[in-house]
């Protein structure tokens, strides 16, 4: 199937091909259409990267009435770099068409993002707070939505945006189109959708593409003093990507470390300011820099594109974690490499991740031989608490309507 068959004008391709998209993805293919026919609201299950900000906001772009100096769809997203990401890619599509985009988000002066509002705006992307704020000032009207969407809906109820969502919700017309994106589809989804949405579909993607398919997944058992070692020979490549750690302080150690030793790498943490944040990333994405260490406030919604390596320095607590940390290479057709470096012991955790995310990892030639004593201690020393983290990776949901899915068979 092509854009064109999905129903989209000839302006709107023309921005598409300007994008360099060739053929739609599967979540592209089943929400482009129902939008631009109206009717039913829509949840999709579907994770960044595999290109559900172009499914809504193609539709969307259409849609918009150019004349009417009022926001006509509002975007909550649960993070300010996704709020920036989404308003941006929505700019990119809009081709020649007058539809003002903006992201309001806090961290910034409300002045400026006062004075973009009165000016008029068709699209406000942004997260629950800012957004609330906003409407509670008087400075965000709300009553001409036609577009309400939940991007990553699970993550923002993870963060206990519930409140605020309905809060802004209820500022809505009536009459509107409800969206939900979500990677996963735990019981609050439902219960969000039964509250607020009327008849709905539920648009799942293939598991391969939950997963990218095109990502060589492997793992390196070290001990904790070679992991720097091991690190520098992955590296020492044609290396472009993010190296993932468990908190913010081995961040800030390890680029430091890395940057006394030659290499171009910067840390991004939640303890950054959001100007910081945002210079780090523009540099990584710009490629001036080219090692981002990160927490997973990195994880979710920064699409960078031609990221070669994903390295996660310390093993992910979850599933869902994993495959939000590896879903940022392997993108647009092009292959990715994602390196997992686990302890002793740590062995049977890996396994679990790869079974509830439908993975196959297979173990890499850089790793090392582990001495018989460093095996004892870990593997007595650690517990299996990783069978009570996080189940949600591998959640199904099909709603009180159609589901479109199609499953693959990952294998350990």
């Amino acid at each position: 199937m092509s854009f064109e068959s999905l129903g989209l004008s000839e302006a709107t391709l023309v921005a598409v091909r300007q994008k360099g998209f060739e053929t739609p993805t599967d979540i592209q293919r089943e929400v482009i259409p129902r939008l631009l026919s109206g009717g039913v609201d829509i949840i999709g299950q579907s994770q960044t990267g595999t290109g559900k900000t172009a499914a809504f906001a193609l539709p969307i772009i259409e849609a918009i009435d150019p004349k009417v100096k009022a926001v006509q769809a509002i975007i909550l997203t649960p993070t300010r770099e996704l709020a920036l990401q989404v308003a941006d890619e929505i700019k990119s599509l809009r081709g020649r068409k007058r539809v003002y985009v903006y992201a309001v988000y806090g961290g910034q002066p409300i002045g400026p993002q006062i004075r973009a509002l009165e000016r008029g705006t068709h699209v406000v992307v942004g997260t629950p707070g800012r957004i609330l704020d906003h409407i509670r000032r008087g400075t965000l009207d709300l009553s001409s939505v036609r577009f309400f969407i939940l991007d990553e809906a699970d993550r923002m109820l993870d963060m206990g945006f519930i409140d605020a969502i309905e809060a802004i919700f209820r500022e809505t017309p009536r009459r509107k189109r409800v969206l939900m994106f979500s990677a996963t589809m735990p019981p609050e989804i439902r219960r969000l959708a039964g509250r607020y949405m009327g008849d709905y579909e539920v648009v799942s993607v293939s598991s391969d593409e939950l997963v990218p398919e095109m990502v060589d997944q492997e793992y390196v058992e070290v001990v904790p003093a070679r992991k720097f070692t091991v690190l520098k020979k992955i590296l020492d490549g044609d290396f472009y990507g993010i190296v993932f750690c468990a908190t913010k302080r081995e961040t800030r150690e390890l680029s430091e470390k890395l940057r006394r030793q030659g290499y171009s790498a910067e840390a991004l943490n939640g303890d950054m300011s959001q100007a910081a944040r945002e210079r780090t990333f523009w540099r990584f994405k710009t490629k001036r820099t080219r090692i981002l260490v990160a927490t997973d406030v990195a994880a979710r919604g920064l699409d960078v594109q031609d990221i070669s390596h994903i390295v996660n320095y310390s093993l992910p607590m979850t599933a869902e974690d994993y495959v939000h940390r590896i879903g940022r290479t392997g993108r647009m057709g092009k292959r990715g490499r994602a390196i997992t470096f686990i302890m002793p012991g740590e062995f049977k955790r890996l396994r679990y991740i790869a079974q509830v995310a439908g993975v196959e990892i297979r173990k890499s030639e850089l790793s090392e031989e582990i001495p018989k004593e460093y095996q004892e201690r870990y593997e007595h020393g650690r517990s299996d608490g990783y069978r009570r983290s996080g189940r949600r990776g591998n959640s199904r949901y099909s709603g009180n309507s159609r589901s479109y899915s199609k499953n693959s068979r990952g294998r350990w």
